[in-house]
This record gives C-alpha cells, structure tokens and sequence, in this order.
C-alpha cells in the first residue's frame, strides 16, 4: 500500500483554489498555494478552540460548572493557584509565583502573567485565556509550517495538524503547546541536516515538557543503527547546552523549581486517563507507592519495544515513526495520561504520513474520552447527574486502544517495507547525487510508488551498521 495516498480529504485544497496542473513544474509556486491555506485553518481551528470555551470565558472557570460544559482549562487554575500575575522575575526568583510545569514552561507562563491588568478576577483570568489564546496561535501556525517544512514533497501532510479534532478539543487546555511546538522545530532542523540546531530546539523542549527526551533516544537509536552516533553526540551535546543555560538562573534563585514537577509527579496517585486508574474505577485503587513502581517498570518495557522497533525493522524506520511509537507507548505506561497530552502526538501522526481515515479513529476516541472525563470529574461532586466510575473505565480503555492502533499501524507500514538495496544506499552517501537542502529534487534512486525518508537528515545514504532481528 502506498502512503503517497490520501494526502488531504477529497476536495480540499479546490478551496483554496485547487491544485497545480498536471503541466505546472514550479514546485517553488506549489508549496506555497499548498501551505498558506494550512496557515489559515490551523489559526482557525485555534479560533474554534477558544470558542468551544465560551461559557467559561463568560461565567468563569469556576466549580463544577467548567466541567458541566467541558471548558475547563488548566491556565486559569495556574494563574490564580501559581501568582502568576507577579511576572517573569518572581517566578525565576523564587518570591512568590510558582508552576507545576518544567521550569521552561512555567517561565513563559509567568511572564505572560506579568501582562495582565489589575482588576477583578474574571477579568484577569479572561485576559490570561487571551494572551495564552493568542501564544497559542501562533505556536499553531508555527507548528503546521514546520510539519511541512519537514516533509516539503508531502507538505499537505501538516492538514493532519492544523485540521486535527485533537488540536481543537486540547489546545486551550493547558500549556503543552509550547513543548509540542519547540520539538516540530527540532525535528525540522534535524531534517535540514542541521544537528546542532535540533539539539538546541529539543534541548529547550525537555526544559518546557520532559517527554522531548524520548525524541533525542528515537536519535541515539537511529545514530546506532546507521553508525553514525558522532554526529547524534553533536546534537546531544548541543540539547544539553540550551537545558544548561535554561537552568542555571533556577540554580541560582529557584533550585526547587527545576525538580518540582518531577516531585509532583513521583508523589501523586494514578491520574486521569492513566491505565494504572483502572483499578481506582474499579473500586480497589493502587497505593501510590505501588503506581509509581508500575509505572517506572511499564515505562521501561515500553523502552525497550521501542527500541526492537528502531533496529529490527527490514529498512530503517523514521524519526517520526520512532517517535511516535516511543511518546505513544511511554503515554500509556504513565501514571497520568490527560486530555492535553495527545497534543503531543499530532506533529508525530502527521509526519508519520498516516491517512486521515487512522487519524480520525483516533480522535473520535479522544472526542470520546474528552466529554466522558469532564462528566466523570464534575459527577464526583454530583453523582447523579455525572458519568459513572465503570462507564468512564469503558472510555478510557477506548482511547488507550486507539492509541495502540497508532502503534500499530506506524509499526505495521514501516514493517511492511523491504530492506534498502545496498546499491541505492551507497549512491546516497554523496551529498552531490541528494541535495537534502534542495526539497525541489527528489530522492536518487527511489520507486515512485514510495516515499523517501524526509526527516533522514545526517542518516542520508548510511548502509545498518547495527540490526536487532528476533527470532
């Protein structure tokens, strides 16, 4: 099965007013009239975000009723909870202001919160939504640029980020964008050939959202199996410099920040979403103690399948499909797994190139789980009129299978593919027959029927030097 298939829904891009013709060779003219129109829709999606939001931009984020409505956002919460109305310096300083979020995205939130004016409560939250509502549009845009700046000969593939249900459902939910967006620049770079550059955009990823580092292992993964881990420690090295000079300010006037979203993490019970719930919905919940162990055991099986998949597939996978597998198994081995955190498998669906028909069964579960644990929480307050404990059981077990089918379908297709001839591999090795710059040329050697590895970067024409084959 070819994946060049069922790039954008049937009719899509006639709204925009259609595409090339067969005659038409500019590609410099094609990407553009294929882009520009993504642009818009992700900032409009953004828009039905932020309206799906209405009541409690209206009335506030305030008791139960947020939840009755499935508006609920954690950025109002942070805001009042964190003082984040003190700014930026007080936040890095220690004085006051306070995130449960790495110390990256906590900065940006507290300086955010330096921008509201003083008044009445509502009307400072309502301005905090704004200012988040618009970061978080142009964090959008950004993100479906880079998607197609990525993989500039299927750059229709960014409509699976800027027209996604679970952009729309998560986006304003909480902070997350940020650390989404600073990986899509990362793997962009790495795309580019410029390994430097992704260790600085990962590197501030891991100090906005922790689970970038499982983007730099997919890396060390990949750089073992093509031999090429030197020009991987380039790029670890340049991820660990940003994450030092990110840091060193918390060292000096806020130590406790650094580690507090792993502290909250470590001391709390299963979460939201989290398979390890179950037992909770179930009626015999798991001691924390217990969770966590779980957890840390599942996160390494999850590892390590990850890895069986990086080095024993028959061609080298991508660094989108071993990304996905890593974030998306490490999701569901997790103590918690919120609405929000699916935000991070959007750029990473995309990239993959899967078709919109995976996509959506994929967001139909996340719609699913999205109005069942809004109904869940608030019925814990008013049991007769929530979701029931069992019934919310049946929806979280939905969304974890249609994110294993995630899995299995990016593992499937790259399974599926057979091993690059040794002849074709060796004809890339020289940049002069492959200018990966150059999006206009096409891969040297490749079927027409396939699609050539785009996010390749400094892996380009590298034969397997390590391969794990299970017998």
């Amino acid at each position: 099965m070819t994946q060049r298939e069922d790039l954008l829904p049937s009719g899509s891009l006639a709204v925009a007013g259609g595409p090339l013709g067969r005659h038409a060779s500019a590609r410099a003219a094609s990407w553009p009239l294929t882009v520009l129109p993504l642009l818009v829709a992700g900032a409009a999606t953004m828009a039905l975000s932020v309206l799906e939001r209405a009541h409690c931009i209206q009335k506030g984020w305030v008791g139960s009723d947020q939840f009755w409505h499935a508006c609920f956002s954690d950025l109002p919460a942070q805001y009042q909870l964190g003082n984040l109305d003190q700014g930026l310096a007080a936040y890095v300083g220690g004085t006051g202001a306070r995130a449960d979020h790495p110390v990256l995205t906590g900065s940006v939130m507290a300086w955010l919160g330096g921008f509201v004016p003083d008044g009445a409560f509502l009307d400072q939250t309502r301005w905090y939504f704004a200012l988040w509502a618009i970061l978080g549009t142009v964090l959008v845009v950004a993100m479906v640029w880079l998607t197609a700046a990525s993989r500039p000969h299927r750059a229709s593939l960014a409509a699976q980020v800027a027209l996604s249900p679970v952009l729309l459902l998560a986006a304003m939910v909480s902070s997350d964008l940020f650390g989404v967006a600073l990986v899509s620049a990362g793997i962009w770079a790495w795309s580019r050939r410029r390994p430097v550059a992704a260790g600085v955009f990962l590197g501030l990823a891991v100090t906005a959202r922790v689970y970038p580092l499982l983007i730099l292992l997919a890396l060390v993964l990949l750089g073992l199996r093509a031999g090429r881990l030197a020009v991987v420690g380039r790029t670890l090295l340049a991820a660990a410099g940003a994450m030092a000079l990110v840091l060193l300010p918390f060292l000096v006037g806020n130590p406790s920040a650094i580690l507090r979203s792993t502290h909250v993490w470590w001391d709390s019970a299963a979460g939201l979403g989290s398979v390890w719930m179950l037992p909770q919905l179930l009626g015999a919940p798991l001691p924390t103690s217990a969770t966590t162990a779980a957890a840390l055991i599942a996160l390494v099986l999850a590892l390590g399948a990850g890895a069986i998949f990086a080095l024993g597939t028959p061609r080298r996978p991508t660094l989108a499909e071993v990304s996905l597998v890593l974030v998306a198994l490490a999701l569901l081995a997790g103590k918690a797994f919120p609405v929000q955190s699916s935000l991070w498998l959007v750029p990473l669906v995309a990239l993959c190139g899967l078709r919109w028909r995976d996509h959506l069964i994929w967001a139909t579960a996340e719609a699913l789980h999205f109005v069942a644990v809004w109904l869940y929480v608030a019925g814990l307050s008013t049991p007769d009129r929530g979701l029931p404990a069992g019934w919310y059981a049946v929806f979280l077990v939905v969304r974890v299978v249609a994110v294993g089918y995630l899995v299995w379908r990016v593992w499937h297709t790259a399974a599926a593919r057979p091993a690059e001839p040794v002849a074709i591999l060796e004809s890339l090795s020289d940049p002069a027959d492959q200018d990966a710059s150059d999006p206009s040329k096409s891969a040297a050697g490749g079927d027409a029927d396939e699609d050539p590895d785009e996010l390749e970067g400094e892996f380009a024409g590298a034969p397997d030097r390590v391969l794990v084959r299970l017998a």
